[in-house]
């Protein structure tokens, strides 16, 4: 028969395996920088999956070859940031301004970018597969869009189904 006390070490012991076990190897928690004033900051190479960054000013930030995924842009002020080889699929990107931004070799699968700002927006092979447009929006990408995008290998004119 095992004693009251040793079997409550076990269980505890049990316990403390289960959650080293189940929290290794997680992804950090995502952090919300809502409204912030992140100008010229520079957050490249990072995975910063799943952070929120509605309504922050990021403009001239350094976002290049970031894991964006499922990131919040909503609303958010990104003009001549450079988000060159981002990785973007699943964010909300709802009213962001990627004014003059570079988005080249950029992935924006399924994002949802309705009411998005890409005035002036270089996307030399950005990949905007599944991306909700306004149509307006992807008339003027269309006059601009050209390129492969080396890691998913679609060309930009198609992934916006440019005539």
């Amino acid at each position: 028969m095992v004693s009251r006390s040793r079997l409550c070490r076990m269980f505890v012991a049990t316990l403390m395996v289960l959650t080293l076990c189940l929290g290794w190897g997680t992804a950090a928690q995502a952090t919300s920088y809502d409204r912030q004033n992140l100008r010229q900051s520079d957050w490249s190479h990072q995975d910063l999956r799943g952070n929120d960054y509605t309504r922050a000013d990021m403009a001239d930030a350094d976002m290049s070859h970031t894991n964006l995924r499922g990131v919040r842009l909503f609303d958010t002020t990104l003009a001549r940031a450079n988000m060159e080889g981002a990785d973007m699929t699943g964010a909300t990107l709802d009213g962001a301004r990627f004014v003059q931004a570079n988005l080249t070799n950029a992935i924006l699968a399924g994002a949802y970018a309705f009411g998005t700002d890409f005035r002036e927006a270089i996307i030399d092979g950005a990949d905007f597969t599944d991306v909700l447009l306004d149509p307006k929006v992807n008339k003027m990408l269309c006059d601009v869009a050209q390129g492969i995008n080396p890691v998913t290998g679609r060309k930009t004119r198609d992934t916006l189904y440019c005539p």
